[in-house]
């Protein structure tokens, strides 16, 4: 059996026809529950299969035409690819009839046919009437110019002309790609005896085969495919475009229900708002306003919600805007997805669109970066590269790994992996070292900029210093150390600056210029520290040998540590580097000697006692030099 990835779905008025029609062309009767065949009624989904004149089956989704089951309606004509409209010819265009029209257009749908059904009931004139009255309805739809067929379903009147066009229009490929990550809103669920769970749908991406692993949301249950039924016939695999079952074990069927999904592990995720583009239907008798409590169909779900106006007071009849949904319950969809949006109560279609986004924050009216970042992603709804840059530039110095990525675009991790080297080449998009974490060129050039900013601003406000501590700048910055770190790299590319031994930033070409008692002060304490070797004045002592201001002294050894001739061994405590270098050389000898520090040694030979030798010690430690090991000191290997 060859199935050509395509359904088939009816539209139309309660009573025209639609069941009767499907059971004609398929001989298998759509409407499957008791009640719906005691009163002739089709109150939920129907399915059939059907194989064209060439021998290709396609798949059938009956919808019910009453007003009460409009949900029902929504739910099914989202796995619609080519509807049929059908029309009573004794009765013409009716209220449902338009609305159903109006809910496939807001689904996107782009092709069909429409079927003048019951043609035995009436006279030709009045079929011409009706007929025209029909072409004139569907005038400025996505019908517009679609064929119209004269049937009789009971008669058998004209399904021979019917089944042909279908078959042609059924040839064009199916819009819905079998590539890219599985997902399917799931239409019917229920427990069968000796298999399991079972849940239905028609896949709108990717494939699944027998022993693949699906995720079910919003409950999080995963569950492993056991079996997969297409058009009634078993087969291994499954793609979008395909009305099937899946078999699926380790799955609760009482936590699933219609409007969840099926889906690949790991990428999709239930949200309770929506950012999107709402046109307003232009028939509609009234404003939408702010704050209207609505029903937003997408999928199979219908959660719920109350919907805010972004970037408008309010939509007129016709009109279109940017709006979020505030959802009263999850909803799982993904950027792209068609929606149509009804009034709670009434229940009034309002219009459709498409969802921009899945909302982390709740959006802020009238707010001029929301407007103007919702529009940027709009623009590259149908385009991955150009989703996931602005998404990227979204996140401004919030860098992105790929798992992140894979999860906001919905494709594969090696897919969204591809792409991102791919906006590196064209320079809008940096990655982090080998970290595997991203940043847009645009956030990386902000970055850098407000780094410039920190330094000149620091310097200003102490001139006699030649360095900075990055210490300083991730405290001031508030920025990820990784960020930092990315962009100070790349400025000592550039060659802004250096980055220096002990985690010091000097910028490029800095000097400072001494007046000469700073440059006195400089040399006494200089001296005093060589002087003391490991037993230094403390920082008391030497305000009192030089007879400086704190401020002074503060100057003078800031200006020795950023030129390397001294260390800082506690807040209080400073030795000659010089000093420190012979220490260190002492410390590796004795160590090799005796395979641990001997203490007693090392203090007798540099001539200091325990006030002083702890500090240093711990400050070798700190350097990583040595490390405790049990009671002793000992190397650490490198």
């Amino acid at each position: 059996m060859e199935i050509q990835p395509i359904v088939i779905g009816t539209a139309g008025h309660i009573d025209h026809g639609k069941s009767s029609l499907v059971h004609a062309l398929t001989g298998i009767h759509p409407d499957r529950l008791k009640e719906e065949q005691e009163r002739g009624l089709t109150i939920d989904l129907g399915f059939a299969r059907m194989q064209l004149p060439d021998g290709r089956t396609v798949g059938w989704i009956d919808v019910p035409g009453h007003e009460r089951f409009i949900r029902n309606m929504v739910a099914g004509a989202s796995g619609i690819d080519l509807v049929v409209l059908v029309v009573a010819a004794d009765d013409g265009m009716m209220p449902q009839t338009r609305e159903h029209l109006d809910i496939m257009g807001l689904l996107g749908l782009k092709r069909g046919v429409i079927v003048l059904n019951k043609i035995d009931l009436v006279d030709p004139e009045w079929a011409d009437l009706t007929e025209l009255d029909v072409r004139e309805s569907v005038a400025g739809t996505f019908l517009e110019q679609a064929p119209i067929v004269r049937v009789s379903a009971t008669k058998g009147q004209g399904l021979d002309e019917l089944k042909a066009l279908l078959a042609e229009l059924s040839r064009q490929p199916s819009a819905r790609s079998s590539s890219g990550l599985f997902r399917m809103p799931i239409q019917r669920v229920f427990s069968a005896k000796g298999f399991g769970t079972v849940v239905t749908g028609v896949p709108v991406s990717g494939s699944v085969e027998v022993g693949h692993v699906l995720e079910l949301l919003p409950s999080g249950q995963k569950g492993k495919v056991r079996g997969i039924q297409a058009y009634g016939a078993a087969t291994n695999v499954a793609r979008a475009g395909h009305s099937c079952a899946l078999n699926l074990s380790d799955v609760d069927h009482g936590q699933v229900v219609r409007g969840h999904v099926a889906a690949s592990p790991g990428y999709f995720a239930a949200v309770n708002m929506v950012a999107a583009r709402l046109s307003v239907l232009a028939k509609l008798p009234f404003d939408v306003t702010d704050r209207m409590h609505v029903r937003l169909h997408t999928g199979t779900a219908d959660p719920a919600g109350v919907l805010v106006l972004l970037d408008q007071e309010k939509l007129s009849p016709g009109g279109e805007g940017l709006v979020q949904v505030r959802l009263d319950e999850p909803l799982v969809c993904a950027p792209g997805d068609a929606f149509v949006l009804r009034l709670a109560s009434p229940s009034l279609t309002l219009g459709g669109g498409r969802i921009i986004e899945e909302s982390e924050h709740r959006l802020k009216r009238f707010k001029g970066f929301v407007i103007e970042e919702l529009g940027r992603q709009e623009q590259s709804l149908g385009d991955a590269e150009q989703f996931l840059q602005i998404h990227l530039a979204r996140r401004g110095l919030d860098p992105m790994g790929v798992p992140a990525g894979a999860k906001a675009s919905k494709r594969s991790a090696a897919e969204v992996k591809l792409l991102l080297e791919s906006l590196a080449r064209k320079g809008q998009a940096v990655e982090m070292g080998t970290s595997g974490q991203w940043l847009s060129a645009g956030a990386l050039a902000e970055g850098i900029e407000r780094v410039r900013a920190f330094l000149k601003q620091h310097f200003a406000a102490n001139p006699h210093r030649q360095v900075v501590e990055i210490l300083v700048l991730r405290n001031n910055l508030e920025m990820p150390a990784e960020v930092l770190d990315l962009l100070l790299g790349e400025m000592a590319r550039r060659r802004e600056l250096r980055l220096e031994p002990g985690g010091l930033v000097a910028p490029a070409g800095r000097t400072v210029q001494l007046d000469e008692r700073s440059r006195g002060l400089r040399e006494h304490v200089l001296a005093a520290l060589e002087k003391g070797a490991c037993s230094p004045p403390s920082v008391s002592e030497l305000a009192a040998s030089s007879n400086a201001k704190p401020a002074d002294l503060k100057k003078a050894l800031d200006g020795l540590l950023d030129e390397g001739t001294i260390k800082r061994v506690q807040p209080e405590l400073y030795l000659s580097s010089a000093v420190l270098a012979g220490v260190k050389e002492q410390i590796v000898a004795n160590c090799t000697k005796h395979g641990h520090l001997e203490i007693p040694e090392l203090r007798d030979k540099i001539g200091t006692t325990r006030k002083f030798l702890i500090p240093i010690l711990e400050y070798f430690d700190a350097q990583g030099l040595t490390l405790r090991q049990g009671a002793n000191r000992v190397l650490k290997r490198r």
